[in-house]
């Protein structure tokens, strides 16, 4: 009786849960706040621990607020950290509009590694150092997220790509890219501005900085905007080069349903073991 009593009891005590929070970061490159969110886990405001960081990118037509409303990212890492498939991390949620990350009529790329990337390491318990930062988006921000890491091979380690907007030569016609700012000239989308900032176009250079970087890509087989042929492409591409990578191919569209099940591998990828995690300094 005894024990069931104290069973009842441990059941009944609330799990142990992290955060995300907004951050109160200023960038000087935009000359404005930059509304971003920040996830940390239980207990980050007791010790003195240090943690690896992902930079978790979102979609066109989104903000950082739909890794919470619609990934439900909170719930998800506490899973995640509790049944110990990956260690305690930080994640950092920028929303940056429909940028596609990129120096446009604001300088977003230039913010995000001269500004929020060096901020984040001095404001937050981060483990600094390219082994533990890595990087991740969807859609739109699967593009970023590729560009951000191949053009700045010295920061990230590791790199997942969610139903990435990646396409080579030039996207569908349905794609929000068409209508982006930072690819039209005369009001017209430019394929050359595509181009020119897509990932072939970053390659060699990368290749020349001699930075292995682990590399993850995903898509829906069911994707009516042809992230799964984009991911196929890269793959080939990647594997061409000699570079490892791995590629799924999964059972559903361009949506958060299809997402909340691949952010999950995602993390474990960027996350697996021997990334150094959570060190103590006082």
């Amino acid at each position: 009786m005894i024990r069931l009593l104290l069973l009842l009891l441990v059941l009944s005590l609330p799990a142990q849960a992290g955060q995300v929070a907004p951050l109160a970061f200023d960038s000087p490159t935009l000359g404005r706040s930059w509304p971003s969110l920040v996830y940390l886990p239980d207990g980050y405001g007791e010790n003195h621990d240090r943690y690896p960081v992902v930079f978790l990118l979102h979609g066109a037509n989104n903000d950082a607020s739909g890794w919470v409303k619609q990934a439900r990212i909170g719930g998800m890492v506490d899973h995640l950290i509790a049944t110990h498939q990956i260690p305690p991390c930080l994640i950092v949620m920028p929303s940056v509009g429909n940028s596609w990350y990129l120096d446009g009529p604001e300088k977003i790329e230039t913010g995000f590694i001269h500004d929020l990337v060096p901020w984040v390491d001095s404001h937050l318990r981060t483990e600094p150092g390219r082994s533990t930062r890595m990087i991740a988006g969807v859609s739109m921000g699967g593009f970023g997220a590729l560009r951000l890491a191949l053009h700045n091979p010295d920061l990230f380690a590791a790199v997942a790509l969610l139903s990435p907007a990646i396409y080579v030569p030039v996207p569908p016609s349905v794609s929000n890219a068409w209508q982006a700012q930072v690819f039209r000239t005369a009001g017209k989308f430019d394929p050359k501005l595509w181009q020119s900032a897509n990932y072939p176009a970053l390659l060699d250079a990368f290749d020349a900085a001699h930075e292995p970087m682990r590399l993850f890509i995903s898509a829906g087989a069911q994707d009516h905007l042809q992230t799964n042929v984009a991911a196929r492409i890269l793959a080939a591409t990647w594997r061409n080069r000699g570079w490892p990578a791995q590629i799924h191919l999964e059972n559903g569209a361009h949506d958060f349903i299809l997402w909340r099940r691949t952010v999950p591998e995602a993390l474990r990828f960027l996350l697996q073991p021997g990334t150094p995690v959570a060190t103590s300094r006082r």
